[in-house]
């Protein structure tokens, strides 16, 4: 009788003496392309996540709590990612992650909102990375959904205050992919360039099949004949690289603006064509002002053989890691309410997480595509010898846009 009453006294006083919450491996389901024509952006993206879980984990970020990133293919679908999502909720995540597509995201944001209303305490939350409709953070604002990149508005914002200084833009076509995203681009890009350079005229306006076509050189050919002479674009992945392409093939004299020319397969279809004559807009450069972030964009490539761009995957587990230790707890209630207003520091600096609509405040960035120069241009893309370099920071107030969310909080 003396060993097992000896057992269960230790036992009980292993209990007591005991932390409160232990160490957890908190999972996140990484939801995008992973086959098709965006799988290169995709698959890049997973590789960030991962490399950056496994810097926070052998740094200590959350402490003795670990991040573990799993991808799940949704092809690039709305309907597939619903498929995803329940699979990988009956695989015990609570947490998922989304980008490539506002299409995708806001049917995940509907399904999200859904799910936590029939399950109390089993709740669910939405870290999204680079999905940028800025619907999702206005009229379909949920409490249980924090957007990590700047919104489409925002980014317009940024683009346009600077074009507007620029008098040699004077004619501007528009085109990009018809989903959700792609008319929000258009429209914003109508409004404040009327705002900002009402003298500037809107030549062409085009909306094409996102991931379909093959030959851009047709809508080239109307740009060409329009007299553009600067060219505004959202489109990603393949659908930028291969309208890049075809401009580069018909010798294209226009600038083009970008949201997405610095994404997998970009660069190497711009090449030495794409130098002074394209820009993107971006919460960060890899050629920054102080080069923030270079031992991580270092190590990736030695890791990957390939480019680390995608700030968003920093920003999420650095706001995880401060959100667990704060609130002592991986529970995603506890953690939506932590990051609610949460100010964190990222590689683009100091950032907030605005509470009225979980929209992240942060600095953008518009940058130009040209040779390196070891100096302030000397990480390369794609190992084309050639990067971006940075025209102008632009203060996260500037960028800043207004807010209809009416959020619904829990109780």
């Amino acid at each position: 009788m003396k060993f097992p009453l000896r057992a269960s006294f230790v036992a009980v006083a292993f209990a007591l003496t005991s932390p409160v919450s232990m160490a957890e491996n908190i999972k996140i389901a990484y939801i995008d392309p992973l086959s098709g024509p965006f799988a290169p952006v995709g698959q890049n993206i997973l590789n960030s996540f991962q490399y950056i879980a496994d810097k926070a984990n052998a740094e200590k970020w959350a402490g003795n709590n670990t991040f573990e990133v799993v991808g799940f293919d949704n092809k690039g679908s709305p309907q597939e990612s619903l498929n995803v999502l329940k699979t990988a909720i009956d695989k015990g995540f609570r947490y998922i992650t989304q980008g490539n597509g506002s299409g995708v995201g806001l049917a995940l944001l509907d399904a999200v909102n859904k799910y936590n209303e029939r399950n109390p305490g089993k709740e669910i939350i939405y870290l999204n990375h680079a999905a940028v409709d800025p619907d999702m953070t206005n009229s379909k604002c949920s409490y249980w959904h924090f957007r990590f990149d700047a919104n489409s508005d925002m980014k317009m914002e940024a683009l346009t205050t600077y074009m507007a200084a620029d008098k040699t833009v004077k004619k501007v076509y528009i085109i990009g992919q018809n989903y959700s995203f792609g008319h929000q681009v258009t429209r914003a890009a109508k409004e404040y360039l009327a705002r900002k350079r009402p003298d500037v005229q809107i030549v062409g306006d085009d909306l094409h099949p996102i991931g379909q076509v093959k030959d851009f050189s047709p809508y080239i050919a109307k740009i060409k004949a329009s007299g553009a002479d600067t060219v505004i674009t959202g489109n990603w992945g393949a659908d930028l690289a291969l309208l890049v392409k075809a401009a580069k093939d018909a010798d294209l004299k226009a600038n083009f603006y970008t949201y997405y020319g610095s994404t997998t397969g970009v660069p190497t279809a711009m090449g030495a064509s794409g130098i002074d004559h394209v820009k993107y807009v971006a919460y960060w450069n890899t050629n920054n002002e102080t080069y923030a972030g270079k031992d991580i964009v270092e190590g990736f490539k030695a890791k990957y053989k390939d480019d680390y761009y995608s700030l968003a995957t920093y920003s999420i587990i650095q706001a995880m890691s401060q959100a667990v230790k704060q609130v002592k707890s991986a529970e995603p209630a506890k953690i939506a309410a932590a990051l609610e207003g949460a100010t964190f520091k990222s590689l683009n600096g100091e950032v907030v997480m605005r509470k009225l609509d979980h929209q992240l405040q942060q600095p953008l960035y518009i940058a130009t595509w040209v040779k390196t120069n070891g100096k302030d241009v000397k990480y390369d893309q794609e190992n084309t010898g050639l990067g971006w370099k940075t025209n102008q920071k632009i203060d996260a107030f500037v960028a800043s846009q207004p807010s209809s969310c009416q959020m619904k909080r829990p109780g």
